[in-house]
C-alpha cells in the first residue's frame, strides 16, 4: 500500500462516465489515487479504465459476448457482479487499493452489494445509489460495514444536486481509507454476542476477565446486523473462541421478523471448528420493527416496547419449542468443541422472577424442549442461576479455562 491512499471506483462507464469521472476527480483533488473498473456490458467509456468490462467478465470465467448473448439485462449484470466481486477481492489481496466505492442505480446497486460482501470487515466500502436506504435492499445482502449515500438527483447526468452527493461520498471513502484501523489480531480474538445491559449483563464480568487472560474481546449487538458481522467474522475463522450468549436473532429468523441475521445464524463458528460456548440469551423474545404496525400474528401476545425503533414480542410455549429445536439443529453442524450453558432461572433480565415478562411455565417448556433435542456433539451444563448472575459467568470462564488448559483454545 502506498502512503497516498488508493480508491477503487466501480461503475458502468458506458452510461455514467461523467459522474464516475467527477467522483474520481474529487478523490484526486483531495490527494488520493484512483483505480477504475468498468462493469458495463453494451457500451464503452470515453477513455480506457484500469480494469475493463472484459477484465471483469473474464475474472468470473465468462465474457462480455456471453453476457450479451443472454439477451437479459439481469443475467448479464449477474455475470458482471460475479466477475467484479472476484476481481475486487484479488486486487485487495494484492494490495492494490485501500477503499472502494461503487456508483449505480438499481443495477449498479445490485452488483455493489455483491462486491462489498466479498471484501473483509474493515475495508472501507461505499455505495452511492439512487436507492440507498430503500426497502428494495434486503438487510441480508448488506455487508456489515458497508456505508451508503443517497445519490440525490443522480439518475441521469451531472448537476449541482448530485455533485453534492458525489463529492461527499468521495471525501467519505478517502477519509475512511486514511483513518481506518484494521483489526491487527495481535491478541487472539473472542467473539461475544449480547444485547444492551438492560437485558443482558454477563459481558460486564466476562470481558475484563478474558482480557486479563490475554485475549481481545469483541461484543456484537444481536439486533440483526450485529449478528451478521459476528457470523461473517466467524466464517473467516477470525475467532479463537466464541461466547455466543445471545442467539435471539435465530428466533427472529424462524418466526419471520425483519430483524434477522439470516438462516446461517449459529452455524459459522461451528463449521470452522471454532470452540463455542453457547447460551440462548433472550430466546423468549422476537423483535419487530417498532415504528411499524405489529403484525396480526402477534396481536394476542405480551409485548415490550423497548424504544421507538424496536418492540419485543414474548413467545408462547409452542413458539419457544420451535426456537429450541432450531438451536439444536444449527448446533448439530458444529465440528469443534461445543458447550451449551442453560441457566435454569432465566435468559434475560426481563424474565427474572418478579419481572414483567417472567413466565415460569414457558421457561420450563423451553428447557425441556432444548434438552430433548440436544445434539450429541454438545457438552451440556445446567446452571442453577440466571444468565445475568455471577454464577453463570463463572461457569463460562471455568469451561473456557479448561479448554485453554487442554489445548482446544490456543493462545
Amino acid at each position: 500500500m502506498t502512503s497516498a491512499k488508493t480508491i477503487l471506483v466501480i461503475g458502468t462507464y458506458d452510461t455514467k462516465d461523467d459522474e464516475l469521472n467527477f467522483l474520481a476527480s474529487v478523490i484526486r483533488d483531495q490527494g488520493g489515487q484512483v483505480l477504475t473498473m468498468d462493469v458495463s456490458v453494451l457500451g464503452d467509456p470515453t477513455a480506457p479504465t484500469d480494469y475493463s468490462k472484459h477484465d471483469v467478465a473474464g475474472e468470473g470465467g465468462s465474457s462480455i459476448e456471453a453476457a450479451i448473448a443472454t439477451g437479459d439485462e439481469n443475467h448479464a449484470m449477474q455475470i458482471m457482479a460475479t466477475g467484479a466481486a472476484l476481481l475486487t477481492t484479488r486486487l485487495y489481496n494484492e494490495g492494490r487499493f485501500d477503499g472502494m466505492i461503487v456508483l449505480g442505480g438499481t443495477m449498479g446497486t445490485d452488483l455493489a452489494l455483491d462486491v462489498c460482501s466479498a471484501l473483509p470487515l474493515g475495508v472501507p466500502k461505499y455505495i452511492v445509489s439512487t436507492v440507498s436506504f430503500s426497502p428494495l435492499i434486503p438487510p441480508e445482502r448488506i455487508a456489515a460495514d458497508t456505508q451508503m449515500i443517497l445519490w440525490a438527483g443522480g439518475l441521469y447526468g451531472l448537476n449541482s444536486v448530485c455533485k453534492a452527493s458525489l463529492s461527499q461520498a468521495a471525501g467519505a471513502v478517502l477519509g475512511a481509507a486514511r483513518a481506518t484501523q484494521k483489526p491487527d489480531l495481535i491478541k487472539p480474538l473472542i467473539g461475544m454476542t449480547s444485547l444492551g445491559t438492560s437485558a443482558l449483563r454477563y459481558m460486564v464480568t466476562l470481558k475484563p476477565a478474558l482480557e486479563a487472560r490475554g485475549f481481545e474481546v469483541a461484543v456484537f449487538h444481536s439486533t440483526g446486523m450485529g449478528g451478521r458481522a459476528f457470523e461473517s467474522l466467524a466464517s473467516q475463522g477470525a475467532f479463537a473462541c466464541v461466547f455466543d450468549f445471545c442467539t435471539q436473532e435465530l428466533g427472529n429468523f424462524i418466526h419471520g421478523s425483519d430483524i434477522s441475521a439470516g438462516g446461517g445464524r449459529l452455524t459459522n463458528a461451528g463449521l470452522k471448528g471454532t470452540p463455542q460456548l453457547v447460551a440462548p440469551g433472550c430466546y423468549d423474545l422476537v423483535d419487530v420493527v417498532g415504528w411499524k404496525d405489529v403484525p396480526e400474528k402477534w396481536s394476542d401476545h405480551m409485548m415490550h416496547e423497548h424504544n421507538r425503533l424496536l418492540t419485543s414480542i414474548v413467545l408462547k410455549n409452542a413458539e419457544r419449542e420451535a426456537v429450541a429445536k432450531a438451536h439444536c439443529e444449527q448446533l448439530a453442524t458444529a465440528k469443534g468443541p461445543l458447550a451449551v450453558l442453560l441457566p435454569t432461572h432465566g435468559f434475560g433480565e426481563w424474565d427474572r422472577v418478579g419481572a414483567d415478562l417472567h413466565d415460569k411455565e414457558g421457561l420450563e417448556v423451553f428447557l425441556a424442549a432444548f434438552k430433548a433435542e440436544m445434539p450429541a456433539n454438545a457438552d451440556v451444563h445446567m446452571i442453577d442461576a440466571h444468565i445475568n448472575d455471577t454464577a453463570f459467568a463463572d461457569k463460562a470462564l471455568e469451561i473456557f479455562d479448561g479448554w485453554c488448559a487442554d489445548g482446544k483454545i490456543t493462545h
